[in-house]
């Protein structure tokens, strides 16, 4: 029988090769849901899913896109947005 808090199904279970040829089985953590539109609530691309311990050690450059809004608004709500600036200036 494995550990007790390896029973949980919150973490999901990895088939690893290791070095002594055979197959074992790791217990790693989920990935969290990935980021959301502020405007629309559709998944955003060229955001990870990872945890925030993750995140953290990520470059700046790898955690959103470089454009405006990027990481808050998808392309289809940032683009919106602009026109619907500069058609009330």
């Amino acid at each position: 029988m494995v550990e007790r808090f390896k029973r949980s199904r919150s973490l999901r279970k990895v088939k690893v090769k290791v070095p002594g040829g055979s197959t074992v089985v790791h217990y790693r953590r989920r990935k969290p849901k990935g980021a959301k539109c502020g405007n629309c609530s559709a998944t955003l691309k060229g955001i990870p899913r990872e945890r925030p311990i993750k995140m953290t050690k990520m470059a700046k450059t790898k955690k959103r896109p470089e454009r405006p809004y990027g990481g808050n608004l998808c392309s289809r709500c940032m683009r919106s947005l602009i026109v619907e600036r500069v058609r009330s200036q």
